[in-house]
């Protein structure tokens, strides 16, 4: 998981400026309709509808707009009706990526996609080009105040988390998607403050990428995540500090 906070970092400086575009509640937006439409409107039977409830209340999304849009999902009212999409890619140096999103346009989502892979050196694939490289995990993070090692020991791994990571300012807990909100409900009982949790893909292995292939790939996630259809990019690639440093 090394590299995870680093990631985090570059797209909570991005989400910024996707906030101030309207974009940033278009992907919300998408991800409660979803959501709902998948696991029903109650939060309490839904897992991820009550992670996209908890991101959408954190950015100050008004409570009408979650309420709407989760009434859309279920079919409560009437309204565009978006569908979970993956797509799989591969990038300089033989990275694999995989971009989440939601659509209601299937054809016009990928034509656009595979316009930005061929912008940035990159080829959008077919089913199973990336996806083997990558692992489904559930992950949960944590304020390095919220709660030490001792008590990620007893608490998270004690209830199912398979690992936990330092990630200087934060800890990063992994568990297998279905004990996720185990881990999450007993991180609550003992009063530990969670600062953000999903289901995600994790690459089994990394690759080290430096000089010009490095800024092309950090291009390519930035574009791909800008893209209001996208809501996750996962990628196996990862750049040293001192890399970054330059490029940033």
């Amino acid at each position: 998981m090394s590299g995870h906070s680093k990631w985090a970092t570059i797209k909570h400086k991005k989400g910024a400026a996707d906030a101030k575009r309207g974009k940033l509640f278009t992907k919300l937006i998408k991800e409660l309709t979803v959501a709902a439409r998948m696991g029903g409107s109650d939060p309490a039977n839904n897992p991820r509808l009550r992670t996209a409830i908890a991101l959408a209340k954190g950015q100050s999304m008004p409570g009408d707009t979650i309420k709407n849009a989760v009434k859309r999902g279920a079919g409560e009212m009437e309204g565009t009706c978006f569908e979970d999409v993956v797509y799989e890619g591969t990038g300089p140096q033989g990275t694999l990526f995989l971009v989440e999103g939601a659509t209601d346009n299937r054809n016009r989502t990928v034509a656009e996609l595979r316009k930005i892979f061929e912008k940035n050196n990159a080829n959008l694939g077919g089913a199973g080009v990336a996806l083997w490289a990558f692992d489904r995990k559930g992950l949960i993070t944590l304020d390095k105040a919220a709660a030490n090692e001792d008590q990620l020991m007893e608490v998270a791994v004690g209830s199912g988390a398979e690992d936990y990571a330092d990630d200087g300012e934060t800890w990063t807990v992994t568990a297998a998607p279905e004990k996720l909100q185990t881990v999450l409900d007993a991180l609550e009982a003992a009063k530990v403050a969670v600062k953000e949790s999903s289901i995600a893909f994790v690459p089994k292995t990394k690759k080290l990428v430096t000089g010009r292939d490095a800024e092309v790939l950090l291009n390519l996630v930035e574009v791909l995540d800008d893209h209001e259809d996208v809501a996750h990019v996962y990628a196996d690639f990862d750049i040293s500090d001192e890399e970054l440093a330059k490029i940033t």
